[in-house]
């Protein structure tokens, strides 16, 4: 029996390795592509006509069944899609309950210090907290000038976005630079480009409001948080600021495709904010949990970079080993919900597809995917659909997934 394993440098809680529901009893199948639905195999065939390969298209049942394919072992790049590997990832390191954590904390020599996790919802309410925190304790060290010292601890610029991400995406909402502490996760109509410098701006201003003086210095460490260091003992809590619990930070990134949560998600469930070594990590997790990965390659958590690239395959093979996995029902309800809610929400209302598909999309210039669970009259199908360069991607995907529902009894098998 396979088990998720730990990201290597981070020790997992052990209820998530052995929860109350007996793992045993959660066999994970291999994909077997022995057999195919033939009904389907040709409505799909069909569907695709001349643009074959432009897809890359996997449909799976509950058995592990590959029911109908096309392309499914290439890997194409899958945009949005990419955050299914991401919340998975999460999802199983860190837990359900799981909240991100901005706390203002107190040296042993009185100065103070700022650090955060990357918060999307930390907003002006909470920075108002944090500086009211800072001039309330008597304790602090002080400038001669009467000025309570505070360091906030910020990664260094470099690391604020993936390498590749172009300059048009880092100037707008969806590209914002991805920080410990981000205000209304970096983005006001368009991204802020330099975060660091608004935060640092706003918190001064907000204890002179509150009638007080500070030194603010931002400081980039090198070795990574205070817990990494070893430095945690020396330090006292005096606020924390706390996000919404893991699983409504999956809907987030699933249901409204948040890329800056994404980002945040993929940082901390592998206890990295340098993006390369963090995405090395998903890179052997996804190994591990013995997925056909062939030419898989992770370059963030959002899938805003074009330098992902994963197959119809894995990511069907993924939706299935998360639907036996013992949280996997917090990863289905993260998704987006045909003709109801999230990016799916104006999509195939009034259809049969409508309320039966929990899906991701993906959206990129010349790129569209939609992967997730649907409901059919035979059970659950697991399905991914990417495509690379379609002329009518979306016809196609309505399409494709009609025929998955139509032909969920298949009696003949190729």
């Amino acid at each position: 029996m396979s088990v998720l394993l730990p990201a290597p440098g981070r020790t997992a809680e052990p209820e998530l390795l052995a929860p109350p529901s007996p793992l045993q009893t959660l066999g994970w199948p291999s994909l077997r592509d022995g057999e195919r639905c033939l009904p389907l195999q040709n409505a799909v065939d069909v569907a695709l006509g001349p643009e074959k390969k432009a897809w890359s298209i996997t449909i799976l049942n509950e058995q592990g069944s590959v029911l109908a394919a096309v392309n499914g072992a290439a890997a194409l790049i899958p945009a949005s899609n990419q955050k299914l590997i991401t919340t998975a990832y999460a999802l199983d390191q860190l837990g359900p309950d799981f909240r991100l954590r901005t706390r203002l904390l107190q040296r042993s020599d009185g100065v103070l210090e700022l650090e955060g996790e990357g918060d999307p919802d930390l907003g002006i309410a909470g920075l108002q907290r944090l500086a009211m925190a800072a001039l309330g304790q008597g304790g602090s060290r002080r400038e001669a000038s009467g000025s309570i010292q505070l360091m906030l601890r910020e990664e260094p610029p470099q690391r604020w976005w993936p390498r590749d991400w172009p300059q048009a995406d880092r100037m707008e909402a969806y590209g914002a630079p991805v920080t410990r502490l981000a205000l209304t996760s970096n983005a006001l109509g368009m991204a802020v480009q330099n975060p660091a410098g608004r935060f640092q701006s706003l918190f001064t201003k907000e204890v002179q409001r509150q009638g007080g003086r500070v030194a603010l210095k931002v400081v980039h460490p090198t070795q990574g948080s205070l817990e990494q260091q070893g430095v945690v003992d020396d330090l006292l809590v005096l606020h924390e600021e706390v996000s919404a619990p893991m699983h409504s930070l999956l809907s987030l990134s699933n249901t409204e495709s948040h890329n800056f949560t994404a980002e945040v998600l993929l940082r901390e469930a592998s206890d990295q904010w340098d993006v390369t070594r963090a995405s090395q990590r998903v890179q052997l997790w996804m190994q591990g949990q013995h997925l056909p990965t062939s030419g898989l390659r992770i370059a963030d958590g959002s899938g805003l970079s074009r330098s992902n690239r994963v197959s119809s395959q894995t990511l069907a093979a993924l939706l299935l080993r998360m639907h036996q996995h013992p949280l996997g029902p917090y990863y289905q309800a993260s998704m987006a919900i045909a003709g109801r809610r999230g990016t799916l929400r104006n999509y195939f209302r009034g259809s049969s597809l409508d309320g039966k598909l929990w899906a991701k999309t993906g959206t990129l210039r010349g790129v569209r995917s939609v992967s997730g669970f649907l409901e059919t009259s035979d059970g659950l199908r697991f399905v991914s659909l990417i495509s690379n360069g379609s002329w009518a991607p979306n016809e196609t995907i309505g399409t494709v997934l009609k025929a998955a529902q139509k032909f969920s009894r298949c009696s003949a098998l190729t």
